[in-house]
């Protein structure tokens, strides 16, 4: 397999010109046409496979969001990155700026490995209150909280080989100072204790962190970032524990179109997602400042489906929001990774490996009494629209005359319409490219069931987890109107259905860019309303 090579560069000379390759090598008796090979893997990697829309690192292996806050005008993204190899390795801090949360400009790495150990995942805040102590010549801190992870006490056998450990920056994120008595919580004697997500509690004048600890979150306090106190935890007996707990971030949401407040935690876990491998499972309820405990009609929630995922594709994982946002314009504002720990070190692209999915609002409803956390494409999205196609209503057979027409490119649509007054009948939105690739989502009344299906998207065999079934959501109820809205971008669809209620994130390689619709259902008198399809201007 390609992905078990070891990066290094080979040259040959071949009719008096030189070939440079750059390859994964653990095998050093490569034949000269396995070089070859892989040459032209990166160029197709280049030109089919590297996102116009989504952040990808410019080489190498990517995963968590880390870090993420804003100030003055930027989007701060840090990132799980291992510098020297296309998969997983020491982990460091890579970092991208953005001030349009659509564009985003790789900078040099953030974080480096030290002597306590590799830098996992975590949070940051901006500290304009000084409670750190760091500011100097009235600069305001940003401040980093990160697992330490030591390989060595792992290799070993220890229990308490992660740790908390804090920097500090004075230049807004650029350059960041470690804290000379790191780490700032050890071990309790936990083998999974990681992934710090901090913010500043207003009611209670404090810092809060919530932390993954096996199949629980424990929660700390401190006043000053240095000094931590074991506050409570919460999990053991709540939501899914198909896997290990990771990446929690708690925070207070409004109810939409109400005066109510709730908090929500966000986990993610691994394995035992809704279908298969890595998934983001939430809650909601209560915080007073020392413990969390789930709303009543939630726990209700619980009972019936044993857990409620923000996203039911394969490809959203370790997602948290941003910091230092909800002070500036009220949202709370989400990003996840595009990949799924079953299959994310074997993906076919070679010259950097894994991707972000689009930043997302999240926003809290009740509906029939239930709670319900909703994401949608941040709103920054809107002004990359172009070639942009509105029509009341449109017949299915239609619609690819449209996009014919407009010459929209497949590799970067959004598409936006309503299903109404539909029947219990199977309805399919499919996009092909006329050489046998195809990928179909799907509303099934019948059973109740929204679907993705990428089984025949194209290259699926890198990896027998990748697509060995279709991806489904099954709903209470059937469907009589529903909105879509469908963002493809080259190798992955992020479906939203009424408004970010239902969510579906997937990967898809095909062989050649996909490049037609149709939509179709043995509802013959089905006609699409409120249709815009947009391509969006990279």
């Amino acid at each position: 397999m390609i992905n078990k090579f070891n990066i290094k560069i080979i040259t040959r000379l071949v009719l008096l010109a030189t070939l440079m390759i750059y390859l994964n090598c653990k095998n050093d008796k490569q034949s000269y046409s396995e070089e070859i090979e892989v040459a032209e893997n990166f160029t197709e990697d280049e030109l089919k496979y590297r996102p116009l829309f989504h952040f990808t690192p410019k080489n190498n292996w990517m995963n968590d969001p880390n870090g993420m806050f804003y100030l003055n005008g930027k989007y701060h993204l840090y990132f799980q990155h291992y510098p020297d190899d296309n998969v997983w390795g020491p982990m460091h801090w890579g970092h991208a700026i953005s001030e349009d949360l659509i564009n985003f400009e790789e900078q040099p790495i953030a974080l480096y490995p030290d002597e306590i150990g590799l830098i996992f995942s975590g949070s940051a805040v901006v500290d304009y209150n000084n409670t750190s102590g760091f500011s100097k010549d009235g600069k305001v801190p940003v401040v980093a909280i990160y697992t330490y992870h030591n390989m060595e006490g792992e290799k070993r056998g220890d229990i308490d080989f992660q740790t908390q450990g804090i920097a500090y920056s004075l230049d807004e994120g650029m350059t960041w100072t470690k804290y000379s008595e790191n780490p700032v919580i050890k071990n309790p004697g936990i083998k999974d204790f990681r992934d710090p997500k901090v913010f500043w509690d207003n009611h209670n004048s404090k810092w809060i962190m919530s932390l993954a600890a096996g199949n629980k979150i424990m929660i700390y306090s401190s006043a000053n970032l240095k000094e931590w106190k074991f506050e409570s935890e919460f999990g053991e007996d709540n939501g899914d524990h198909g896997g290990v707990w990771e990446c929690p971030d708690l925070f207070p949401v409004k109810v939409k179109d109400s005066e109510e407040y709730k908090w929500a935690l966000l986990v993610s876990i691994n394995p035992s997602g809704p279908n298969g491998g890595s998934a983001t499972q939430y809650f909601i309820g209560d915080f007073d400042g020392h413990e969390f405990t789930i709303d009543d009609k939630f726990s209700k929630q619980l009972d019936e489906n044993k857990s409620v995922w923000l996203d039911y594709g394969r490809d959203n994982y370790a997602g948290v929001t941003w910091s230092n946002i909800s002070d500036t314009d009220g949202r709370k504002l989400f990003i996840g990774w595009m990949s799924n720990w079953d299959y994310a070190r074997d993906v076919p692209t070679y010259k950097w490996r894994s991707t972000m999915t689009v930043p997302r609002e999240l926003n809290l409803i009740k509906k029939n009494n239930e709670y319900i956390l909703k994401s949608i494409p941040v709103k920054e999205l809107n002004d990359f629209k172009s070639k942009t196609i509105e029509k009341d209503s449109i017949e299915p057979e239609e619609l690819s005359k449209v996009i014919e027409t407009a010459e929209i490119d497949f590799n970067k649509l959004n598409l936006e319409f309503n299903f109404k007054n539909l029947k219990e009948n199977k309805y399919q939105i499919i996009f092909n490219n006329g050489n046998g690739d195809s990928l179909i989502i799907g509303l099934n009344n019948s059973s109740k069931t929204i679907y993705l299906d990428r089984t025949k998207s194209g290259k699926v065999d890198f990896s027998e987890k990748f697509a060995p079934n279709i991806s489904k959501v099954k709903l209470s109820d059937m469907i009589n109107d529903a909105k879509f809205q469908i963002l493809l971008d080259k190798t992955s669809v992020e479906l939203f259905v009424n408004d970010g209620e239902i969510v579906m994130t997937e990967l898809f390689f095909p062989n050649n860019p996909l490049d037609q619709i149709s939509i179709i259902s043995e509802d013959s008198n089905f006609i699409i309303k409120n249709i815009v399809i947009s391509e969006l201007n990279f």
